[in-house]
């Protein structure tokens, strides 16, 4: 199944600049926000949206993504991404966007 075209116009979220992300092992990575002094450890998906978020892409463009790395479905892949942006947005890690 393919994303609506609704689901394409979603607009990502964008990292603050006080959280800063770093790369363990080329799959898995750490956020700092600096403000806060707080640390998130992310698993190897959440690691993918976050540098996708970084990048500045679609919610689509991460979900292809998530899809061709992980071999999962476009819908597994989309409601992966809304359940990280909203941990995201809960801890404050990102500024406000549609989920």
């Amino acid at each position: 199944m393919s994303i609506q075209s609704d689901e394409s116009d979603i607009a990502s979220p964008v990292p603050f600049e006080h959280v800063i992300f770093t790369d363990l092992d080329g799959l898995e990575g750490v956020l700092v926000d600096l403000n806060t002094k707080k640390y998130y450890q992310l698993n190897e998906t959440a690691s993918l949206i976050w540098r996708g978020l970084e990048k500045r892409l679609s919610v689509s463009h991460i979900a292809r993504e998530l899809s061709e790395n992980y071999d999962v479905t476009m819908d597994r892949a989309v409601s992966s991404i809304r359940s990280a942006l909203g941990d995201f947005a809960t801890h404050k890690l990102v500024t406000q966007g549609k989920l």
